[in-house]
């Protein structure tokens, strides 16, 4: 008696493809590669309080005068974030427990430090991000903030951003939560382009010097800016508390 063969269907086909060990993997880079380049645009953006208090507000009030760009910007990355952390920590203990004698000799010395920390960078990376936006997106853990505002009205988003970083605690847990992105960085950058199916022999190290590249230039671009106020190049205007 013969069977009848049913093929799959093309959403079949996807979520079978989403839920094999390439297709996390790819899903896992592609958004963190989407993260890393909202990153660098929030990064540029915060850059702008070197030019000064009326541009840096200009900026956040241009923002805020945008909401549906503003708010679908921070559901794709909530969505971004929800799944690359997700996906990371199926991966992470899918190799783990892949492997019934951990590392090797050899291993271990193929695997680089970044590669076998991924999943503690990340930790850190995730509970700063959680702070962060309770402190300077949504203003829960210093509300005072709420009632700063430039002679134009807008929100003094330079005040805020110099009152946070005067602190020395707040600026510390910034420094650690950028080592760990950027340190995070150095292997998931070469990563993504292996994941991909873009890294090779020759290709390989110069997608790892990338990734350092990328990660110093995101580590000067956001650490310059609690230096600068800490060291007292950029300060409060007057009148500012």
């Amino acid at each position: 008696m013969s069977t009848v063969q049913v093929k799959p269907t093309p959403v079949q086909d996807q979520v079978t493809f989403i839920s094999s060990s390439i297709g996390k993997k790819i899903l896992h880079a592609v958004t963190g590669l989407l993260m890393t380049v909202f990153v660098v645009g929030h990064m540029v953006g915060n850059l702008q309080i070197f030019i000064g208090q009326d541009q840096l507000n200009a900026y956040a009030q241009a923002l805020k005068d945008l909401p549906a760009l503003t708010w679908s910007v921070r559901v794709i990355m909530l969505v971004c974030l929800v799944i690359h952390v997700w996906r990371g920590i199926q991966l992470y203990f899918e190799n783990r427990f892949s492997r019934p004698i951990r590392y090797v000799v050899n291993a271990t010395v193929q695997a680089s430090l970044a590669s076998r920390t991924m999943i503690y960078t990340g930790a850190g990376i995730f509970l700063y991000i959680v702070y962060h936006l309770l402190h300077y997106t949504f203003i829960v853990t210093n509300p005072q903030y709420a009632n700063l505002h430039d002679s134009l009205g807008r929100h003094d988003v330079y005040s805020m951003v110099i009152l946070g970083f005067q602190n020395g605690l707040i600026s510390a847990v910034y420094f650690v939560a950028l080592f760990c992105l950027c340190y995070h960085l150095t292997h998931a950058i070469p990563s993504l382009f292996q994941t991909l199916g873009l890294n090779n022999e020759k290709t390989k190290p110069k997608f790892k010097v990338l990734g350092w590249l990328v990660a110093i230039a995101i580590f000067v671009g956001y650490s310059v800016i609690p230096a600068a106020i800490l060291l007292k190049i950029i300060i409060l205007p007057e009148g500012v508390y």
